[in-house]
């Protein structure tokens, strides 16, 4: 992709992590990456919905450094470290999906559960231990996570997800947040517990005294 190419693109990302609920507001933020030395990143503090070209700022990887009156997120450090660590990812998506964020709160790895997801993101979802937003410390953290995975975890923070592509990365992260809504429940389910077999011959006597008749 050119320059141009891959604003668009980073622009149209976030319009559809926006519709499917997995950003909000200004939170988070997507890159792509134009060559081995720059990648293009959302701006701090603007609405998605409200994006263009004009405003997705480009950012050289070893450095940091942009020429635009325009500041990119506070996260460009996270996805320049990202695209140094894995050349073969043209695309990051940051967001602070909520399932995702409940369990990066937790600090507990999600095992993948099908051959499917496994190939997709690995064996799991790692979560990188707990660092500053913007840092470089949390850049690494992350970035070191991502070894050998498509997806990770950051402590009290969000998720991040990468991929080959822009679709790749979407798709990820909309799979992540799926896996986590079901590492939840599992987890909750483990400490549920049943009324009892004595409590359980009461209710169902009431039932069949109650609405036996019309059964």
């Amino acid at each position: 992709m050119n320059e141009l190419e891959a604003k668009q693109v980073v622009c149209d990302a976030g319009r559809r992590l926006l519709k499917e609920g997995l950003v909000a507001r200004t939170w988070g933020n997507i890159s792509a990456r134009v060559d081995g030395n720059t990648f293009v990143i959302t701006p701090s503090g603007r609405t998605y919905e409200e994006l263009t070209t004009d405003d997705i700022v480009t950012v050289t990887i070893e450095d940091l450094a942009y020429d635009s009156h325009i500041k990119p997120s506070s996260e460009k450090g996270l996805h320049a470290e990202i695209y140094k660590l894995r050349p073969e990812v043209n695309a990051v998506v940051h967001t602070h999906q909520m399932n995702a964020s409940t369990v990066a709160a937790a600090r507990e790895d999600v095992p993948t559960v099908d051959k499917e997801t496994e190939a997709l993101i690995g064996s799991s979802v790692r979560v990188a231990d707990y660092a500053l937003p913007g840092t470089s410390k949390l850049a690494k953290k992350t970035a070191e996570c991502l070894t050998d995975r498509n997806a990770a975890l950051m402590a009290n923070h969000g998720a991040v997800c990468v991929g080959p592509d822009m679709d790749t990365a979407f798709t990820i992260s909309t799979i992540l947040e799926r896996m986590c809504e079901q590492y939840i429940q599992s987890r909750y389910m483990m400490m549920a517990h049943d009324s009892g077999p004595f409590d359980t011959t009461r209710m169902h006597r009431y039932y069949l005294a109650q609405f036996g008749r019309g059964a």
